[in-house]
């Protein structure tokens, strides 16, 4: 059974990385969401993907350096707020997996710390283009599931070399550059696949087709659909 990610809630059809792009995702049914990580001025860990707040919200500034409460009085879209970790793994808890990226500099202790203070182990897997994060979390705790992401990645034998290195479960690879050499070598390695962020049903079912384990997607909802009409008519 392939499984749905959430990216960064529902990144298309809410505002991305919040609460309510979380809660979203959450009730249509995904397995996992996914968020990113970064560290405030004075040690906090907040759920955003970029280095600034500019994009995703109505300020303009560095992320490292802002205060918390700097960052949780800009508007992130449609009246939400920059959530902190805590916020996101207390509204996924026993719901879905999260697939929380390190991205970053500096965020694997906090980030372990918060996801132990909740015995949320089984429950989120740290992810990472930076294998030296995912080295850290092993370093902290070895029992901890990460996962290597990849854009253009390197040869199917090289991908898993790297992924084995550090102790990962899994590879996510851009849609755009999976091929079924990709899957087929990671497979027989032991490592689930995970394609990512096909937003269109071509491009969903293009990634379904060669064979990968689970999909992110901006579009959860047409993703979802995608995948029971899948299951009716018996093809995965």
């Amino acid at each position: 059974m392939i499984y749905v990610v959430g990216h960064r809630g529902a990144a298309k059809v809410e505002p991305e990385n919040t609460l309510r792009g979380f809660r979203y995702a959450i009730e249509l049914g995904v397995d996992y969401v996914e968020c990113d990580v970064h560290l405030t001025k004075d040690g906090h860990l907040v759920v955003i993907h970029d280095e600034t707040v500019d994009r995703t919200t109505n300020g303009s500034g560095r992320v490292s350096e802002m205060t918390l409460q700097e960052i949780r009085e800009l508007d992130a879209g449609k009246g939400e707020r920059i959530p902190t970790i805590g916020e996101v793994l207390d509204l996924v808890k026993d719901k879905v997996k999260l697939l929380l990226e390190l991205k970053g500099e500096g965020v694997e202790e906090k980030a372990v710390e918060e996801v132990k203070r909740r015995g949320m182990e089984d429950q989120v897997v740290f992810t990472s283009f930076h294998v030296e994060r995912l080295k850290r979390v092993k370093e902290i705790d070895p029992d901890l599931k990460v996962g290597v992401i990849f854009g253009e990645p390197p040869s199917p034998e090289e991908m898993c070399r790297i992924a084995l290195s550090v102790g990962a479960c899994g590879v996510g690879i851009n849609h755009r550059h999976l091929t079924e050499e990709h899957v087929r070598e990671a497979h027989q390695h032991g490592l689930e696949v995970r394609a990512w962020n096909p937003d269109t049903r071509e491009e969903m079912l293009a990634a379904i087709e060669k064979g990968v384990d689970g999909v992110s997607s901006n579009r959860p909802d047409v993703l979802l659909q995608l995948v029971k009409e899948k299951i009716s008519a018996g093809e995965i």
